[in-house]
Order: structure tokens, then C-alpha cells, then sequence
């Protein structure tokens, strides 16, 4: 798991608490009064005769719905991610060979890397285009 950033007000896959809490509590509280007041009012202005204020009366739970959303999100920060790092990787079965023929390439390459970065006074011939050794 990452290290939480500096700007972070709590480490990462933790629940809010306390404080911090309490100000996303408030503030979607307010932000709802707000949504369904501004509701309220297209409605009125609606049923009025103003035609334009229809769209505005679908426009505000969207927003509404949006606060809750990143309510829920903010306040149960990481949670999936927490139980995604749980889980163990699998490989499907279908890939199982080519993961190992891709972890045996990886073993090859490394053996050769080493052994073309080893002096060449263990008897192997210098790689194609390496100037002799005086």
C-alpha cells in the first residue's frame, strides 16, 4: 500500500473519524438542504409556466444523488482497494503456460545479461561486436 501523500487529511484506507467526519457530515448536509431548495424553487417556477425550469427540476437530485455519492466514497476512502489487495493474485488457467514460458524468457535473459557483464577470462567468447581483450 502506498504511503499516504502529505496533502492526505488521514492515511490512505483508513474511515474518517472524528473531526474530519463530522465536516463531511455537515457539508452534505448543507449541500442537500441546498439541492432540494433549489428543487423547490424550479418546481414552483415550473408549474408557473417557465418551461426552461423543467430541466432544472431533474437537474438538481442528479446533483443531490452526486453529494451522496461523494459521501460515500470520501468517508470509506480505499475500501475496495483494501479488499482487492487482500485477495491473492491468480493466474486463469488458460495462462498459466504462457506465464511460465514468460518467467522462463525473463530467467534466460537474466543468465545471459550476466554472463555477457562477466570478464571474459572465464572462457566465454566475448559477445559478437566486442572488441578483443589486449
Amino acid at each position: 500500500m502506498d504511503p499516504p501523500e502529505p496533502t492526505d487529511p488521514v492515511a490512505r484506507g483508513t474511515r474518517l473519524t472524528g473531526s474530519e467526519a463530522v465536516k463531511l457530515h455537515v457539508t452534505l448536509m448543507v449541500v442537500v438542504a441546498l439541492c432540494l431548495a433549489a428543487f423547490w424553487f424550479e418546481v414552483r417556477r415550473a408549474l408557473g409556466g417557465n418551461e426552461l425550469s423543467w430541466a432544472y427540476v431533474f437537474e438538481w437530485p442528479i446533483f443531490a444523488a452526486f453529494a451522496f455519492y461523494m459521501w460515500w466514497i470520501t468517508l470509506h476512502q480505499n475500501r475496495r482497494q483494501r479488499r482487492k489487495a487482500a485477495q491473492p493474485k491468480t493466474v486463469a488457467p488458460e495462462h498459466v503456460q504462457m506465464l511460465k514460458n514468460w518467467q522462463e524468457h525473463l530467467r534466460t535473459m537474466a543468465a545471459a545479461e550476466s554472463e555477457a557483464s562477466s570478464p571474459t577470462s572465464s572462457g566465454n567468447p566475448p559477445p559478437p561486436g566486442a572488441e578483443p581483450a589486449p
